[in-house]
């Protein structure tokens, strides 16, 4: 497996991947893959935190890390990760979290947010975002908005997220 990061020659294959991977996916909202392509265009976006995973050449995973705001305090929110279908369940979507993880600490991050999947995300090291002092924003169910922390000598955070407008919250 090859992960690097994306460039726009990859846009329009991830564009079909994310929408593929969330065609049967249990939560959902159909624009997964438009967000990409806004979030690629906002003040939130990290090139080198858009990522992909390629087995055999082929295209077989994709995450993205955006700006955030968490009390005042720079963040990133992983949203989305998707994973080519026949590819799920093989440690693409671990690898590309650790690879994303990793670029993120060494660029200074600090934090990491997610709503996703309260078995999935552990995995990873996330824990429930109010063990840190962040606000679950109003509509998340708690046990579902997670934080993970990306480097030791990370100042703490708190207090309200705000996500980039492109998220529509």
């Amino acid at each position: 497996m090859l992960i690097r990061q994306e460039m726009p020659a990859d846009y329009e294959a991830v564009y079909g991947l994310v929408a593929e991977a969330f065609a049967t996916a249990e939560h959902a909202d159909g624009n997964e893959q438009d967000l990409v392509v806004a979030l690629r265009k906002s003040e939130a976006f990290v090139p080198q935190l858009s990522i992909i995973a390629e087995i055999d050449g082929e295209l077989a995973g994709h995450i993205l890390f955006t700006k955030a705001d968490a009390g005042g305090n720079e963040a990133l929110v992983l949203a989305p990760l998707s994973v080519e279908p026949k590819y799920q369940r093989q440690g693409v979507g671990s690898a590309l979290i650790a690879k994303g993880h990793k670029t993120a600490a060494q660029l200074g991050y600090s934090c990491s947010l997610v709503l996703g999947s309260d078995t999935y995300y552990p995995r990873a090291g996330y824990v429930p975002a109010v063990q840190f002092g962040v606000e679950v924003p109003e509509g998340f169910p708690s046990e579902n908005f997670m934080a993970v922390k990306l480097r030791e000598n990370a100042k703490p955070i708190c207090g309200p997220v705000t996500y980039p407008k492109e998220f529509g919250l």
